[in-house]
Formats: C-alpha cells, structure tokens, sequence
C-alpha cells in the first residue's frame, strides 16, 4: 500500500477505504490494555491487598499517560506519518501486557501501564489515527472517522469477554501475557502496511477550504478555542468513566458477579460502535460540534437512569443505552479540529484534545472509586459523573451559540 502515490485523487479512494479497514483493526489492538484492566480489577484487587481506589490506580495513570503520550505521537505523525509510531507503538503494548502479568505489587503494575501500555502504546492509536483518517476523506469524512474510533470500541466489546475467559482458566497473569504476544505483533507488523502519507497534506483538494482556514475558530483566538474544547473532553470523559471503569466491580457488589459486569461492559461497548457508525452519519450531516451536544444530552440522560434502577435486566438494558448514547461524544472532537483547524496541526491538536478526554477517564476513574471508598456505594459517583456531563453540555452550547451569532444576517 505504501507504494500509492500522493495525490488529491486517492481522497475518498478505495485506497482509503483499505487503509481504513487496516487503521480499525489496529486501533482495535492497541486499545485492548483500555478495557482489560476494568475486568482483571477485583482479581488485582484482592491479590495485592488494595483499596479499591488504588486498584483502579492502574487505570488511572494508564489514560493519563495515554493522554500524554498522544500529544508528542501526534506531532510525530504530523511530521514523518503514523507508520513509525504505530511500530514502536506495538512494542510498547507487548511490552507492557508482559512486564505487568510479572508485576509483583500494585506500583509496578501501575508504571507499566502508565509508560508502555498507555504512553507508547495505545497513545500510537487513537490521536495519530483519527487525525490520519480525518486527512483521507472529505464527502464522507464523518463516517471514516467513526469507523477509526470505533476500533475502541471493538476492543471494548472482543477484549473484556476473551480477557475474564483467560482469568478463569489461567489467571490474570498469564492472560495479560497472551495479549501482549497477539496485541503487540500485530500492531508491529500491520504498522508496515500504514507508509503512505496522507494527500491533504501534500495535494489539498481544489475549492475545499473550510472554516479550518480562519485564524478566529468559534470567533475566538485558537489557544481560547483550543482550551475549551480541552475542558468540554475533561468534563464529558469524567462522566463517560463512570460505568465504563466501575460496571464490573459495581456488578461484584450488587451480587450479580463479574462476569456479569464484564457482559455489561461488552455489551455497552458493542452499542457504542453502532452509536459511533450512526454518529458519524450524523456528523456528516450536521457537523462534529451538533454531534457533540447531541451526545452530551444523550450521554447526560444514561446516567441519570443508573440512578433510579440496578436489577440484573435493568442494567443489562442501561448499560446497552450507555454505550447507544456516548459513543460520538469523543470522535467528534477530532472532526471539529479538522472543520475548524489547520490540517497541517491536525494530529497535534487532535492529540491535545484526547490528552484532555484521557485526563476526563483517568480523573474520573480514579474520583468514581474514592468516592465509593468514602460512601460505600457508587450512587454518589453517578451524581459527579452528571454534573461533570453537565459542564460539557454548557460548552458545546456556548460554542454553537457563538457560531449562530457569528452567521452573517440575512439580507431582507
């Protein structure tokens, strides 16, 4: 594939829609550690005589250094492409499942989580590849772009089932081990396949200029548009961790099992993919800011519901609407940087604002278990998880009212 040539004809080609297949199965490899995690928790947990907040450390540390790491993989791929941090990307998720199945306390387990399997690793996937996918289309940008991110969600709804499977008949350690042999090589080999540059960068398609060509997004000055949808991805992530972290250990303690919980998690995750499919649809028709406030009311009305029901059915069904609702609040963001921003900044400033959603997933992770520690149930966390979901709600709103207001008036 890498012998292709740059040019703008290969923008919406059969040549993209090939890449796009490739970057879904490895983005599908590279978010496995996101969501294997949740599942090996209680296992962890009880092994390493922890608190629950501590035993969600890992996952913790893992989204912040996922956060981190996106930033510089983006700029990287900005400049040389995604096919080398993609490489060292595998190394690092191989490395990282291996070192933590030999990890002997809770702090080294943590560290290889933060370092190669979040910094590394999964980093190498989710930023660089939405920003990538983003530059290859144009009629049908939206639904690419979902079909990038939804490779998370794949991994959330393959990963957590074969993951608990592996800890009944061998334990977690040897699962963990497992995965870093399949999940590391993988992204290694198929990084080869991911050389060819993106065409609009070398060749922009005639007549296409966008409002990513002003230097005022939202009529504001881009650091201030920059850092507010870095804190509108804080907010709506805080939120969105809640269930996503928490569903298999919340299912532990109502009595229901993990396995159950790690069905749930599953079974949210498959939802998301069609939601992140239907909302790149969407976005395609309304653009990536309506597509984030629709998902934030939508997301928003989820959590409310795990307040007032938890039998076994009720959050089966909860959980399903869940993964409906969120699953278009964070690809969004990466069509509103390239709607809006230079595509020549794409994968930095994509990075920066799933820095800001990572940080929302490792906050909120770790805040969801210390609040149970302190209260003793997770009715308490589903309330923070809503009133930071309501933050998000107020920015998106705040922006697509600056937008209406910067529409020029109607001659009458």
């Amino acid at each position: 594939m890498h012998n292709q040539p740059a040019s703008a004809e290969l923008i919406d080609s059969h040549y993209a829609f090939k890449r796009l297949m490739l970057t879904l199965l490895i983005v599908t490899l590279g978010s496995s550690s996101m969501y294997v995690v949740a599942v090996v928790l209680p296992a962890v947990q009880l092994e390493f005589g922890v608190s629950r907040a501590d035993a969600s450390l890992p996952y913790t540390v893992m989204m912040l250094g996922l956060g981190i790491g996106g930033i510089y993989m983006g700029r990287w791929a900005d400049r040389k492409g995604v096919h080398v941090p993609l490489f060292w990307g595998g190394l690092g998720v191989g490395a990282g499942f291996i070192l933590a199945g030999m990890s002997q306390n809770i702090w080294l387990f943590a560290l290889a989580h933060c370092v190669l399997l979040g910094m590394l690793g999964a980093s190498s996937t989710f930023a660089p590849l939405l920003a990538d996918t983003s530059l290859w289309w144009d009629k049908r940008r939206g639904i690419a772009v979902a079909i990038c991110a939804s490779g998370n969600y794949v991994a959330g709804t393959v990963w957590p089932a074969l993951a608990q499977r592996g800890v009944e008949t061998w334990g977690w350690r040897s699962t963990y081990i497992a995965l870093g042999l399949v999940c590391g090589l993988g992204m290694m080999g198929l990084s080869f396949f991911m050389r060819q540059r993106p065409p609009l960068l070398v060749a922009p398609v005639p007549g296409k200029t966008s409002a990513a060509a002003s230097d005022r997004p939202f009529g504001l000055r881009m650091s201030h548009a920059q850092a507010l949808l870095c804190v509108a991805g804080v907010a709506c992530c805080v939120a969105m961790s809640m269930p996503q972290v928490h569903i298999v250990a919340y299912c532990s303690d109502l009595g229901f099992g993990a396995a159950r919980g790690a069905e749930m998690l599953s079974l949210m995750l498959a939802c998301g993919i069609a939601s992140r499919l239907i909302s790149g649809v969407i976005c395609d028709r309304i653009g990536g800011l309506r597509t984030l406030l629709l998902g934030s009311i939508l997301q928003g009305l989820a959590l409310l519901l795990f307040l007032f029901f938890d039998g076994l059915v009720s959050l089966y069904v909860i959980s399903a609407m869940f993964g409906l609702f969120q699953g278009g609040i964070v690809p969004s963001y990466a069509i509103i940087v390239r709607e809006y921003f230079p595509p020549k900044e794409a994968g930095a400033r994509v990075g920066s604002v799933i820095f800001a959603t990572m940080i929302g997933m490792a906050l909120g992770g770790w805040m969801s278990g210390k609040v149970f520690d302190l209260t003793g149930s997770y009715h308490a966390a589903f309330i923070n998880g809503l009133a930071w979901n309501l933050l998000n709600l107020s920015i998106a709103t705040g922006l697509l009212w600056r937008l209406y207001k910067l529409k020029p008036a109607k001659p009458t």
